[in-house]
């Protein structure tokens, strides 16, 4: 015998459903800023969407509050099993690019704490002090609210945060603005593309470093590389810029370049930089990290 879903119980779901959507792009947000991986936050808001679903929806105060606090410990549990399998990664390891034009809403909530080179040195705070981190500084959470969700009092709470932001100011440079940034990447393409080493060199700090990951990819370095002139040569190398196409994009709320060759994408490339010149490059060219910002797929 066939029995209709009671309405109020197909209401109840519906409006579980639609309050869920609403928040989606936050939560996402939160689980990407802590694990610097839009593979893993989506399997996060993923495991949170289930949790939803079967929670006791009528029992909960704030479902804001809820799904927040989901989305934290959850990712702060993948950020912990993810420093130990990162052990066996070959390489530098770097955050997984994404494209903040594609999605704006990610970028939105104070859009600095996520760009590529501030998700790198969010990786030397543990994950419980990343988190705090990102929910006061990207997120505006007030202290009360960090300390309910990390089970933690509000004083050690407010310690972890000025504890990240001192560790955070001892690791970053005053940036350039985003008209000055792109200019300075389009110049370093220009003379990568061209072999003008000199020109690079003119670019870079004098304690510039490159940073590539590619967890094993053929012909990408496996360690960091160090100083204005190794730098310089490394990026004019030849058989990479051979017939490739460089695409200037906005990811994780900056310029980037995606480099592609007959149309599939080698890599993904991005700096930071000061008033001094450009200290440090990222570059990515591991596949399974490229389809967030190129909306390809390896192999595809």
């Amino acid at each position: 015998m066939h029995v209709e879903p009671s309405p109020t119980r197909t209401d109840d779901l519906d409006e579980a459903v639609a309050l869920f959507v609403r928040h989606r792009r936050r939560l996402f947000g939160i689980a990407y800023r802590i694990l610097g991986s839009a593979v893993e936050a989506e399997d996060v808001v993923q495991e949170v969407w289930l949790r939803w679903q079967k929670a006791d929806r009528a029992a909960v105060v704030s479902p804001v509050a809820f799904l927040s606090t989901a989305t934290t410990r959850l990712a702060i549990n993948v950020a912990q099993s993810a420093r130990v399998r990162r052990e066996t990664y070959i390489g530098p390891w770097l955050p997984e690019p994404v494209d903040t034009s594609a999605d704006p809403a990610l970028g939105a909530e104070r859009a600095e704490a996520v760009e590529l080179a501030l998700l790198l040195v969010l990786e030397r705070l543990t994950p419980v002090e990343r988190a705090a981190y990102v929910l006061r500084e990207a997120f505006a959470y007030g202290y009360a609210e960090i300390a309910q969700m990390l089970e933690l009092s509000v004083v050690n709470v407010r310690k972890i945060v000025s504890r990240a932001r001192r560790h955070l100011l001892d690791e970053r440079r005053e940036s350039v603005d985003a008209a000055e940034h792109r200019r300075l990447l389009g110049a370093f393409v220009a003379a990568a593309r061209t072999g003008d080493v000199a020109s690079l060199e003119a670019l870079l700090t004098p304690d510039a470093v490159s940073l590539s990951d590619g967890n094993g990819v053929r012909g990408c370095a496996r360690v960091p590389v160090l100083g204005r002139a190794r730098v310089a040569r490394l990026s004019v190398h030849r058989r990479f810029w051979r017939e490739a196409e460089p695409e200037f994009v906005e990811a994780n709320g900056s310029t980037g370049v995606v480099v592609r060759r007959d149309g599939r994408p080698l890599a993904f490339m991005t700096a930071a930089a000061s008033k001094d010149g450009i200290h440090q490059l990222l570059w990515v060219f591991a596949p399974g990290k490229l389809a967030a910002v190129t909306g390809s797929r390896p192999g595809g």
